[in-house]
């Protein structure tokens, strides 16, 4: 029986007629296949492949009104301008997957264990949140992978470096003014 439903045709009522004709565009007899049907719903729904967010084809959509239209609105910086300001600002600056308190990935807990070594406050971002921001960050460091670590406004690298560098001793060393400069301010 499973397998007759899953041949058979199936005709799907759409909300609106205008829906109907974008997801369920029938066939010569004028039923549609279920997973046609559905994979057409699917990409309607959630956009084009890539697309922002989901329901994005349909705020583009000329029938919704102009009420309904997603709005911008723009604080005057760009992503580019916010990474730069990131890392001038924040002496420890970290892009990763997550958040210091809660990593995604690995390599991005790895990167926080070593700089909390240190006591130095670290200024994060979560590049899973938003993938412009992720993008800019790449275009900025000229770097492919996260996590991405500044220190003192330069880019030092990931937490492959971090570690080696920790290992070494170096980065005691790069990390010693921030920590004192903090211990001198919590007194």
């Amino acid at each position: 029986m499973l397998r007759r439903l899953l041949r058979s045709s199936l005709t799907i009522a759409a909300p609106s007629m205008r829906l109907q004709e974008k997801i369920l565009a029938p066939s010569m007899d004028g039923k549609v296949p279920v997973g046609l049907a559905i994979n057409r719903l699917m990409n309607y729904s959630s956009g084009p492949a890539g697309g922002d967010s989901p329901g994005s084809r349909v705020a583009e959509d000329s029938a919704t009104h102009e009420d309904f239209q997603p709005t911008v609105k723009s604080s005057g910086f760009s992503l580019e301008d916010i990474v730069h300001q990131d890392v001038k600002e924040n002496p420890v600056m970290i892009y990763m997957k997550g958040v210091p308190d809660a990593p995604r990935c690995g390599f991005s807990a790895l990167a926080v264990k070593v700089l909390q070594q240190y006591g130095v406050p670290i200024g994060a971002r979560d590049i899973l949140s938003d993938l412009q921001l992720k993008e800019s960050v790449k275009s900025f460091s000229k770097w492919p992978t996260f996590p991405q670590i500044f220190i003192k406004g330069d880019f030092v690298g990931g937490s492959d470096i971090i570690l080696s560098m920790h290992q070494k001793g170096e980065l005691k060393d790069l990390l010693a003014d921030i920590s004192s400069e903090r211990k001198e301010a919590d007194a």
